[in-house]
């Protein structure tokens, strides 16, 4: 379906033709770059209300900004629709977060306007921080560089590590704060009634008007400007907010907060702030899918709607013939649920991930012993450290690769004192259209090579519910459970708990000639290929490993001793996963066999759907049928040529 720009969006394919335009023109401009993004995501998919929030400000910067030159770094990158429509990609952006297509976020070698790759929260200050002493080295005093940051993304701390280095370097940095009480769930924290108590102050508010009209006139005040403008902000806010030194003690200026949809203003004050040197913040407060009734109201769920219809705002569903089995984040969801239920020590934590983790569904049902704790893993880690020190048993949902940004808790403040956090690692494996930035590629290296961590992988629903029971039981210390994103393979999973043993795998089926070891959800891939092989005369064999640490060295022992040809398959990178750890048990014990390793290769893969990339990755069921016979081709060939 074709989607075409309104008159005068279809004429701007770069900020320098929309700098052709008047202020006054810039509002009919936001209304058809709304209306774009609309009717693209609705036909298309992808992340929503996030971008419809940052029309009018995304509009604004380009506008008074000079970018490229200019550096705008956006944080997290969901709300840079807006941005990429401007800078060139309008005629590609129906091909947005599809296979070959353009990225869903922001991606230096995508575009020049694209200043810093970005899909984790809270980096953009610091980069462009580092941007902004970069140019003073080079002597580029007139380059500006922004930040555009949401309170969701400025709870993590790497903020607050780069909002504090930024004021004592006193680079030209311009920090703009999205203000919409919202990351994908709603905000949590003090931060949050911090902003809040500052939007909603009236005596503030009854003079926020009269400092923007001051620095609006700016240029008619003489030398002595900038001196005098300061003077009257650090009067009002001293005297009328008590708790209004939070960013100013950091060294920043403050202005706001401002209307973020008044786009006229926004462009005249930006243009403004550009003249006053060293670190700005400007607090802007915007509405998460403005300009859409639906996504204002509900705006969780249309973070990342899907397909829907523009005009009655029905989210399109995949019609099925038969019912779905349910997401592995929802069997999480409700077996945290029985599990604490049970287990008086049992309690949950997500940063800012509750209802993506499905953990909204205990916070509902159990408000006081689950918790989020906004975007912030290395606290979250940390935290449930803290709980496990006093005996509760924590059950730590984090995404697979948001994961990494705490793995030194992981090993200091866990793995060290043998404490009893369990991390069920969600999105690990190829995450789909989100591409490289939330992919879970590394967890099963990088989680067994910890002393005294348990790592494993259910292979379906069952195995997921049996091994969170397993986690909680005493002595059990460290362990790690990782799961795709989507749907299992059972209908019926709800089934009586079952204690597994770590280390312990087991045989899908018995085969002749060749061995196909996986861990996780890509073993119901070999179950699919064995069938199929089984129909051509090949038997191979099938065993899920279940673990990774510990290995089962009986399962391997027996592997190793009856077969010669062996496949591993993992949904996770290659260097350093199962197969690596395959691979070096066979050389510990001096086994002899042809080993092929299939899993993700060593580079960055882009984004695309699940099945594009595992096929791509050569895993999927396909790639595991050929790679079966091309061994038995290679067994045929040697028989005939002795």
């Amino acid at each position: 379906m074709e989607v075409k720009a309104g008159p005068l969006l279809s004429t701007i394919n770069y900020p320098a033709d929309l700098k052709r335009y008047t202020e006054a023109e810039l509002e009919q401009i936001c209304h058809e770059l709304r209306q774009y993004i609309i009717d693209v995501v609705s036909v298309n998919g992808g992340h929503f209300g996030a971008s419809l929030g940052v029309v009018e400000l995304t509009v604004a910067l380009h506008y008074a900004l000079n970018t490229p030159y200019d550096k705008l770094v956006w944080d997290v990158g969901h709300q840079a629709y807006g941005h990429k429509i401007l800078t060139g990609r309008r005629e590609v952006f129906h091909t947005n977060r599809i296979y070959k297509g353009i990225s869903g976020f922001p991606k230096i070698s995508e575009s020049e306007y694209d200043t810093f790759g970005v899909g984790h929260s809270s980096t953009s200050i610091s980069a462009a921080l580092g941007m902004a002493v970069a140019s003073q080295l080079k002597g580029e005093k007139d380059r500006q560089h922004v930040a555009v940051i949401g309170d969701g993304a400025m709870t993590a701390g790497m903020a607050f590590e780069g909002l504090n280095h930024a004021g004592i370097e006193n680079s030209n940095v311009l920090v703009v704060l999205n203000d919409n009480c919202m990351s994908i769930d709603p905000n949590v924290g003090a931060l949050k009634e911090y902003l809040t108590s500052i939007t909603t102050s009236r005596s503030y508010n009854r003079f926020r008007d009269d400092i923007s009209t001051v620095l609006s006139k700016l240029s008619e005040l003489g030398p002595n400007a900038h001196k005098f403008v300061k003077k009257i902000e650090k009067s009002i806010k001293g005297t009328l907010l008590k708790n209004s030194n939070l960013f100013e003690a950091l060294n920043f200026r403050y202005f706001g907060p401002v209307d973020g949809h008044d786009v006229k203003r926004l462009a005249a004050i930006i243009k403004d702030l550009k003249e006053i040197p060293g670190p700005k913040l400007l607090h802007c407060v915007t509405v998460k899918g403005k300009g859409f009734a639906l996504a204002e109201k509900d705006q969780t769920k249309w973070h990342a709607p899907g397909l829907f219809d523009k005009i009655t705002g029905e989210i399109k569903k995949p019609v099925s013939a038969k019912a779905q089995p349910p997401k592995y984040q929802d069997v999480f969801g409700h077996t945290m649920v029985e599990l604490a239920e049970a287990n008086e020590k049992v309690v949950g934590i997500t940063p800012a991930m509750p209802s993506g983790s499905s953990l909204n569904i205990m916070m509902k049902a159990m408000p006081t012993r689950a918790f989020d704790v906004g975007i912030a893993e290395q606290h979250a880690v940390t935290f449930s450290a803290g709980l496990a020190a006093q005996g509760l048993v924590p059950f730590c949902n984090i995404y697979s690769s948001f994961m990494q940004r705490a793995y030194d808790q992981v090993i200091h403040d866990v793995a060290i004192q043998k404490l009893n956090v369990v991390f069920c690692l969600d999105r690990a494996g190829l995450a789909g259209a989100d591409g490289p930035t939330h992919h879970g590629a590394y967890d099963l290296a990088f989680m067994r090579c910890i002393p005294n961590m348990i790592v494993g992988a259910p292979m379906n629903e069952e195995e997921l519910r049996n091994m969170m029971y397993t986690a909680q039981l005493p002595d059990m210390g460290p362990f790690s459970i990782r799961y795709p994103r989507g749907n299992g393979v059972l209908a019926d999973w709800k089934r009586p708990f079952k204690a597994l043993e770590p280390g312990k795998g087991r045989m899908i089926c018995a085969g002749d000639e060749v061995a196909i070891l996986t861990i996780g959800h890509v073993g119901n891939f070999a179950v699919t290929a064995c069938r199929e092989l089984n129909t051509e005369g090949i038997y191979p064999a099938h065993y899920d490993l279940r673990f990774v640490k510990p290995l089962d060295e009986r399962l391997l022992h027996e592997v190793f001793t009856t077969y010669k040809k062996v496949i591993t398959v993992e949904d996770g990178c290659l260097q350093g996963g199962m197969g690596t750890a395959v691979l070096e048990f066979m050389a510990d014990h001096n086994y002899h066999a042809e080993v092929i390793r299939l899993g993700i290769p060593d580079r960055i893969i882009e984004h695309g759907e699940q099945p594009e990339l595992w096929a791509e990755c050569g895993y999927d069921t396909e790639s595991i049928i050929t790679t079966v016979r091309g061994m038995a081709k290679i067994r045929a060939t040697k028989t005939m040529a002795g």
